[in-house]
């Protein structure tokens, strides 16, 4: 058990904290850094132990890749609950998310390391983000269902993409005037056809 500010949690699974370590050793090093014996050493396990949960460097990206996707889903499905029901509902949420209203927002810590770990993986191998690719495929869909003209929907989508990309890569910065105009602009899209 561990304590943090008087409140006792419970200590991470092994599996948990090799996958933690990992995100580190990634975020901080990138891919070329992980090695089966950094992530032992990061995750303070044997080398045994982590190959009990994980084989090779690929299984522990395939661990990370996986967990993300799933936190991703959980992000997602939370932001789709806040909304209100009805058409529009799916495309709200990923606007909130864009735009920094929901609990995972860019500029975030678990932001930031999400999306290292994503370049990371894309770098090493592009298969590993099949897991990524089979989320983003369900939200798409989540979307294109949403009760919006297809047009619309995709403009949202790929609207929302572009602000994570740019955010990622760091190709610019919207100015709060830019993201006011194409917010308005994204809200008019929706909140027209709902």
């Amino acid at each position: 058990m561990r304590r943090i500010m008087n409140v006792t949690l419970p200590t991470p699974d092994a599996r948990t904290r090799i996958l933690d370590a990992v995100e580190r050793i990634v975020v901080a090093r990138g891919v070329a850094g992980l090695t089966l014996e950094a992530a032992a050493r990061e995750a303070g396990v044997s080398k045994g132990g982590l190959l009990y949960h994980f084989a090779s460097k690929e299984a522990l990206l395939t661990g990370l890749l996986e967990r993300l996707a799933a936190f991703i889903r959980s992000e997602f499905e939370k932001n789709c609950a806040r909304q209100p029901p009805g058409p529009g509902r799916v495309a709200r949420a990923f606007l909130a998310w864009a735009f920094g209203e929901a609990d995972c927002t860019p500029g975030d810590e678990h932001h930031e390391r999400a999306a290292a770990v994503f370049l990371a993986a894309f770098h090493h191998d592009r298969a590993l983000l099949d897991p990524m690719r089979a989320v983003y495929a369900g939200m798409k869909a989540a979307l294109l269902e949403d009760g919006l003209p297809q047009g619309h929907a995709m403009a949202v989508l790929t609207a929302c993409d572009g602000l994570f990309m740019a955010h990622l890569f760091g190709l610019y910065r919207p100015t709060e005037a830019d993201l006011v105009a194409l917010r308005g602009t994204l809200d008019a899209l929706v909140e027209g056809h709902t």
